[in-house]
Order: C-alpha cells, then structure tokens, then sequence
C-alpha cells in the first residue's frame, strides 16, 4: 500500500535519513520534500529521491494547503529562526493540516532539548556520565522518561516545545500527532564532538524505524495521539528512556553509539 508522505524539510540531516531508510522498511512510502531554495540535499544513498519542492512555508501558506492534499503522512522537520518565525510557521503547518479532509497523520519534530531543565551533561548527577567515568557511580542515573512534559531553558527548546502544544492540540481534536524528541542524528550517522554525544545519539535507520513504527501504529488504530517519545538509538549509555515507545508503538532501534569506542579503550 502506498504511503503518500510529505516532508517539510526533506533535504535535512533527518529528512534525508527517513528518505534513504523508510522506503528499505516499506517499499509504499512515496516522498515529496518541501525546503528552503538552495536547500542542500544530504541524502547520500538514494534508492529513490522523491519529488522535490522549492517553497517558503511562511510566505505562501496556501501553497503548503495545496501540497497537503491527499498525504497520508505528514513530518513536520523544518526550522527557522527567530523563535517568533519558528512558531509562525509551526501554526501555518498545524492550521494547513486541520483544512484537510481527512486530516493525515503528523510527526512534529521536537527535540531532546525541549526538556534541558531536566538533565545536565555539565554538572550534577549526569556531568561525570558525559565524560564516560562511568565507574564513578554505584548505580546508573535513572534514565529521564518520554512522560516528562517539556522543560525548555531557552529559544531552541521552547521552539520545540511549541510543536509538542500543537500536536496535543491535534490529538484533542482526535486527529493522530506524536512529537519526535530527536537525539544527536547527522548524515553521516558518526559521533560528533558534541559533549555527552553518545548518550543521546541516534542513527538515521533508527529515526526511521521510529517513523514507521508510528504510523504503523497509526494505522491500526493503537496510537496515543499526542505523546512525545524520545528518538534515540539503543545506545548502552542512554540518557533518555525509550521504554515508553518500545511498550507504545513497537519501536525497535538496531544501533548503538558503543560501536564507536570499542577497542578504542582497550588501547588506552
């Protein structure tokens, strides 16, 4: 069955990811992607690169109601700046897919960050954590769990946050909407220099794995509409629970950050 799926964002280091590994997952997904001209297209190995769509979301918001039509999925990944852009746009999104009939499934991209008031990988009980001094606990931090409801510390996470309102908004109105609190994911699926990187780290298979499992949920008929799960890989050294999403929706990553380090510390 074709999934006819409208990225807003598809050239990204996200988008790009669920373009390559959706269509290994389920041959039906069928892709137009909507970006920025001059977007850069990260995608690397294609099996197909879809349809492609050169459009400023916020400056013709009935063009975006047009490419809605007839979508069985919609994954909501662009950004701008500043923050009161990036909420202008996030209600151009959420207000072109309520004009729809019927209205598609929607993954709103939120971020890890959308709760930074929760942890730190600086200081207290996760600092020596995200320098691998694993040792230095008797028992591992509790991971923080997809429940906790967003607690942003500045424009970026409230952006985030933003989207999460919007797809509870959604899920009221019995439409199916989940926000994605995306990990580290970049293109080449490697460790960033990032601190604490490998704890939140997540491979693009996995954010696709996540997409699928979502509608397939979808589908039928078992989503809780209006959660926000945390996207990460099955990394050994997590920070963020991916329990909830494992009982929830059947979400099944493949991929650890370890595969990085290993042997690297046995030559220390």
């Amino acid at each position: 069955m074709t999934t006819e799926t409208l990225l807003l964002g598809g050239r990204g280091q996200i988008g790009s990811g669920l373009r390559t590994y959706l269509p290994r997952l389920d041959t039906g997904y069928r892709f137009t992607s909507v970006d920025l001209p001059g977007a850069a297209n990260r995608a690397e190995d294609l099996d197909d690169p879809g349809y492609f769509v050169d459009l400023d979301i916020s400056a013709e918001p009935q063009r975006l109601v047009e490419l809605m039509r007839g979508r069985d999925l919609v994954i909501y990944l662009a950004r701008k700046g500043p923050l009161a852009a990036m909420k202008t746009m996030t209600d151009a999104v959420f207000e072109a897919l309520l004009t729809q009939d019927p209205v598609p499934m929607v993954i709103g991209a939120s971020s890890v960050h959308a709760c930074d008031s929760a942890y730190s990988v600086a200081e207290g009980e996760w600092a020596a954590w995200a320098e691998r001094r694993f040792d230095a606990y008797d028992t591992p931090p509790t991971r923080i769990p997809a429940t906790l409801e967003a607690c942003p510390t500045n424009h970026y996470g409230e952006e985030k946050a933003y989207v999460e309102r919007w797809c509870q908004k959604l899920a009221a109105l019995g439409h199916g909407a989940i926000a994605a609190r995306w990990g580290g994911i970049n293109h080449h699926n490697e460790m960033a220099r990032e601190h604490g990187y490998f704890a939140l780290w997540c491979h693009q298979e996995d954010a696709a794995r996540f997409v699928h499992a979502c509608y397939s949920t979808f589908r039928r008929g078992a989503l809780r509409s209006g959660a926000h799960y945390f996207v990460v890989s099955d990394n050994t050294y997590n920070i963020f629970d991916i329990d909830i999403p494992r009982r929830e929706i059947g979400y099944e990553p493949i991929h650890d950050a370890e595969v990085f380090y290993r042997g690297k510390e046995d030559s220390c």
